[in-house]
Order: structure tokens, then C-alpha cells, then sequence
């Protein structure tokens, strides 16, 4: 990992909510995932903008969709389609950090949603994510532990 991605990181972190977590879900007045529908991120494959009429709850966000069809998938299993860590970036969770994400900056990994920072984070993880995923498992755990 470069010099640069950690102090990145570590300003992000030290300007996000990364003592404890007041939401489960990263959520901007855009809503979960900026606005972004996480199931089109399983049925077309890319970031798709979700529209504000369509919408559900879930874990404290306010998730939208592109289709009422894709908010139907969703509530039938929004632990499938939701991001992992509440949408926070899966890299940064791995170091103990939470930090938010781009909504492109993601990676769907058997059968599951991991979102980063930025596309630059996104790469570094992708190169041990299974590492990675075992370590933000643990410090997601310890999070929701502490409140």
C-alpha cells in the first residue's frame, strides 16, 4: 500500500465518523449509497442513479431504485443487495476505519456488495480483498459492538 493511499485514508477518516457509528448505513441527504440502486449493481452490473419515488428502509438508510421491480427484489432480501458495512468503504473498514464511498468505486464478490472511497482504494483492495474482507468482518463486528 502506498504512503499516499494511507495518509488519504487517514484524512477521510479523521474527518468521517470513524469512533463510532450514529448509522449503520452511510447515507448522504441523497440517500444509502448516494442515491444509487444496489440491486442494479447485481442485475446490470454498474452504478445506476436510483430515482427518489421509489424507495425502501433498511438498517437506518433510505435506499432508492431505479425500477419498482429492483425495490421489490430488495425487500425480499436486503441483506443480499445491501452494501457490507453499511456502504461504508470495505478497504478502510479492513483497517479499522469508517469512511464514505463512491457509489462506482465497487466490486460485487460472491454474491455480495462491497463499495470503496474511490476507484484508486477500490484497486488496492481488489488485490487481497479476501484478506481484507476477513479483517473489515472483524472491525464491522467491533463497530456495531461499540455503537
Amino acid at each position: 500500500m502506498s504512503l499516499r493511499l494511507v495518509i488519504t485514508l487517514l484524512g477521510v477518516a479523521l474527518t468521517s465518523a470513524c469512533a463510532s457509528l450514529e448509522n449503520h448505513t452511510f447515507e448522504t441527504e441523497e440517500g444509502a449509497i448516494r442515491g444509487y440502486d444496489p440491486v442494479a449493481y447485481f442485475t446490470e452490473g454498474r452504478a445506476v442513479k436510483g430515482t427518489e419515488s421509489i424507495t425502501a428502509k433498511h438498517d437506518g438508510g433510505t435506499y432508492h431504485f431505479a425500477s419498482k421491480e429492483n425495490r421489490k427484489l430488495f425487500k425480499a432480501d436486503p441483506k443480499r443487495y445491501a452494501p457490507l458495512y453499511g456502504g461504508y468503504c470495505a478497504y478502510a473498514m479492513s483497517k479499522g476505519f469508517v469512511v464514505k464511498t463512491d457509489p462506482h468505486a465497487f466490486h460485487v464478490h460472491e454474491d455480495r456488495l462491497y463499495l470503496n472511497y474511490s476507484l484508486a482504494v477500490r484497486k488496492t483492495w481488489l488485490k487481497k480483498k479476501e484478506a481484507y474482507i476477513v479483517k473489515a468482518n472483524r472491525h464491522w463486528a467491533k463497530k456495531l459492538a461499540d455503537g
